[in-house]
């Protein structure tokens, strides 16, 4: 898809090469504001903010409890609302059911359109979502908003990357790759503390109301700018290559996907990709709330706790995990032994945190060097396999 031609850059086939682009033959000036390195940083702020959300709804999870015969009202979202733990669940994956729809439709869209704006259509819809998640008055209108949050990820997930991938300078990419996907379990861990603290001081619907504002501004600038555009992307207007009609489209997005399901190594490496985030939401939503239960936490401090390990282990996992690729060689077979050790390694040490441990101490040691393997591939080894099947 489009995505794969931007990842592509100077290597796409000649025959896409070889169309004439509106944003070639008009090429617009760059923004003011624009440099490699604001972009960068105006990017990371956004992955933040994204994951955050998701931390939010975890920390609720993790807060949150259900009316019983000693405790009527319950506590946070599964209180005010009477949910069962499987629709409590169910909040923290909703958002899938957007972006998997979503994804594929900016990433084909973009070909056309302008990425920047489609980004900012999709974070606006993203800013609605969540403050829609504090207005919510139950579990229906809740997971509703849950599923729109998705929505607006998908812009974010499928275009942000590209647009590093093209503008980033070459001696950097790597470093720059890394900071940018660092952001995903920083921001994780932090909507953790976040929600934590701000839900036992205003309520959890303030931690939604906040995050939506502080995004805002975001939204402002994807849509007031002068738009930056993917190599090999068109401008919206006129234009003879673009395809005619719902058919023509239509046609286009089954090629473009059929293209990219004839790589059986991608195909392979993100299945397993899928199963390493599977595994990787359930200890990220669920840990911290049986980490409360088996040994009695108090109050909030099981989001500070989890919070913290996890920031600490998401920046040093991540940045570690790229230096050793980069130490042994960018290389597929080496991206991949980093994936299967880490991925082993951490997996042993979390299970072993929960089923052979009495000591919180021992647990939380345990369950720290669990993560920080895991996240050994989230910056840099995982996505550098992706790219190489591009």
């Amino acid at each position: 898809m489009a995505t794969t031609a931007a990842y592509n850059g100077a290597d796409a086939p000649d025959e896409a090469a070889s169309e004439p682009s509106s944003a070639e033959a008009v090429p617009l000036p760059k923004p003011r504001w624009f440099t490699p390195l604001r972009l960068l940083l105006i990017f990371c702020f956004a992955n933040v903010m994204v994951y955050l959300d998701r931390g939010v709804i975890a920390s609720n999870g993790v807060n949150g409890s259900p009316r019983t015969a000693e405790d009527p009202k319950g506590s946070g979202i599964q209180g005010d609302f009477n949910l069962s733990n499987a629709e409590d669940g169910l909040l923290a994956t909703g958002f899938l059911i957007g972006l998997l729809i979503a994804s594929p439709i900016f990433s084909e869209a973009c070909k056309h359109c302008s990425a920047f704006r489609l980004i900012g259509i999709g974070m606006g819809t993203w800013v609605l979502a969540v403050a829609g998640c504090g207005l919510s008055f139950n579990f229906g209108s809740l997971f509703a908003c849950r599923m729109f949050v998705g929505v607006g990820e998908a812009s974010f997930v499928a275009l942000a990357s590209p647009f590093i991938d093209d503008y980033a300078p070459p001696e950097k990419k790597a470093k720059w790759f890394a900071f940018f996907y660092m952001c995903i379990p920083a921001g994780y861990a932090l909507g953790y503390v976040y929600g934590g603290l701000v839900a036992a001081a205003l309520g959890w619907r303030a931690a939604f109301y906040i995050a939506a504002g502080v995004m805002v501004p975001f939204v402002a600038l994807m849509f007031l700018s002068t738009p930056l555009h993917l190599h090999g992307s068109h401008d919206a207007g006129p234009d003879p290559h673009r395809p005619k009609g719902v058919k023509d489209v239509t046609k286009e997005f089954f090629v473009d996907t059929a293209r990219i399901f004839k790589h059986p190594v991608w195909v392979l490496m993100v299945a397993g990709y899928t199963c390493y985030a599977a595994v990787i939401g359930v200890f990220a939503f669920w840990g911290p709330k049986a980490g409360k239960e088996i040994y009695d936490l108090k109050g909030t401090s099981a989001d500070l706790i989890f919070g913290g390990v996890t920031v600490v282990t998401g920046v040093i996992g991540g940045l570690g995990g790229g230096a050793l690729l980069d130490w042994m060689g960018s290389t597929l077979r080496n991206a991949n032994l980093i994936c299967v050790l880490a991925n082993w390694g951490g997996l042993a040490m979390c299970l072993l945190a929960f089923l052979a441990t009495r000591s919180f101490y021992l647990f939380i040691a345990l369950f720290a060097v669990g993560e920080l393997l895991l996240f050994c591939i989230q910056a840099r080894p995982a996505p550098a396999m992706l790219l190489c099947m591009l």
